[in-house]
């Protein structure tokens, strides 16, 4: 039976302050509790919502729907709520290509863009210190689990950019086509803000602006974020 202070504790950690002071954070849903669990994030608590469920991971506490919808962020929670300790952001990022997210804010954008991450292979994404925190609910629940896959460090990104020995590659509009550029073997590529792109501070150790080309009507708005990530993270593997 879950305990007051437990459900205290979890719901807590909706709010990203008490998930720092305590290094835990939530996901939702049986799939994506097994995927954090394969790739060996250590768990802290594991609540289902049945006792089927207990044994297909180990240690479950099993909890009662009206407590389980209290913890919950989703409006109709799944039966599988996984409390995990913070994942070791720490790690060699001058290696292969690296995702650089200059005050990425939507939770939505920032899972995609790790997700795109684990399925091209980038192992290390770089955020600048106000991107969306990645532990956000909404976030994670966006990855589908490859959040556990993905190396994520919050850095000051002046002080990263300038001592790195990569190629800076940030994504304009009116930079030069991707098609047409000559990729490096491995770079950094930069992604900009939804609303203003990249900006300006970070925007002088950009080595090579590029571009993906509009070939449709020139009244169509600018694409995602999370969109363009897709398309030049494809065009780096092609090259």
């Amino acid at each position: 039976m879950v305990t007051k202070n437990q459900i205290k504790l979890v719901v807590s950690l909706k709010q990203k302050k008490y998930r720092s002071q305590h290094g835990l954070f939530v996901v939702e849903g049986e799939k994506v509790v097994n995927e954090l669990l394969r790739a060996g994030v250590r768990p802290f608590k594991i609540f289902v919502d049945d006792a089927e469920k207990v044994e297909k991971f180990g240690e479950a506490e099993i909890v009662s729907n009206k407590d389980l919808k209290q913890i919950s962020s989703l409006t109709h929670p799944n039966g599988v709520l996984g409390v995990f300790y913070m994942i070791d952001g720490e790690g060699d990022l001058d290696t292969d290509w690296v995702v650089v997210l200059d005050s990425v804010r939507d939770p939505g954008n920032l899972g995609t863009i790790i997700r795109l991450c684990d399925w091209f292979g980038v192992k290390h994404l770089v955020c600048s210190k106000d991107t969306v925190d990645c532990y956000n609910p909404k976030v994670l629940q966006a990855t589908m689990g490859s959040i556990a896959r993905v190396n994520i460090a919050y850095v000051d990104l002046e002080e990263y950019l300038g001592r790195i020995n990569l190629p800076v590659y940030g994504a304009y509009m009116d930079g030069e086509s991707v098609y047409c550029s000559d990729l490096a073997e491995k770079g950094v590529l930069v992604m900009g803000n939804e609303a203003n792109g990249i900006s300006k501070e970070v925007s002088r150790f950009i080595t090579e602006r590029i571009s993906i080309p509009q070939f449709g009507a020139s009244t169509t708005e600018s694409l995602n974020v999370a969109t363009a990530t897709a398309i030049l993270l494809s065009e780096i593997r092609r090259g």
